[in-house]
């Protein structure tokens, strides 16, 4: 039986009750901004989309949706990384969405915002499928690690330091997802 994971946290950056709080408080701005016309630019006045980016934003956005207070419809992507350093930066496309978004107003919903390599690809990969508006929102943003310029809408938190970070949907090794706060990973998990 493995050990609990708590005891490779060094620390939580943020607490359920935080996360829960910034979430709302998104929600509500995001909500107010497509209900003013805003930000939507869909012709026909549809719903926005939401795309959860697989697997690490599965759960804000879960939660992010039930607290936009209009209708908004949904789907997923997913994404990877190419592995064994092959191409720094190279992403590729493992699930698509399942409708088209042509003329719909996208907002795609991110767990954590580093590099910046994996929303450019998103964006420029939706872009040509021509949505109306294409919006960003993550829960975490870590500026000082950006390679790529991107536009992110709207933040929950801001990262200054370059910690690993896991829990509420981000993992190390496929691991500590199911945490309900957000950490940082000790060193030496990283090296188990």
């Amino acid at each position: 039986m493995s050990a609990p994971m708590e005891r490779n946290v060094d620390r939580v950056l943020f607490t359920a009750e935080q996360i829960a709080q910034r979430t709302r408080e998104l929600g509500a701005t995001i909500g107010r901004e497509y209900a003013a016309g805003d930000v939507g630019r869909d012709v026909e006045r549809r719903p926005p989309i939401a795309v959860c980016v697989l697997r690490g934003a599965l759960m804000f956005m879960a939660d992010l949706v039930k607290s936009i207070p209009i209708h908004i419809e949904y789907d997923f992507i997913c994404v990877a990384s190419y592995g064994n350093g092959t191409s720094p930066g190279a992403v590729r496309l493992v699930k698509d969405l399942d409708r088209s978004i042509h003329g719909r107003d996208v907002l795609i919903i991110e767990d954590i915002v580093d590099t910046g390599h994996t929303l450019h690809y998103m964006t420029r990969t939706l872009l040509a499928r021509e949505p109306a508006s294409i919006r960003a929102c993550t829960l975490l943003d870590k500026p000082t690690r950006r390679e790529v310029d991107v536009n992110v809408d709207y933040v929950g938190f801001t990262l200054d330091s370059d910690a690993f970070v896991v829990g509420y949907g981000m993992d190390y090794r496929g691991l500590y997802r199911n945490l309900p706060y957000i950490g940082v990973l000790k060193s030496e998990a990283l090296h188990e």
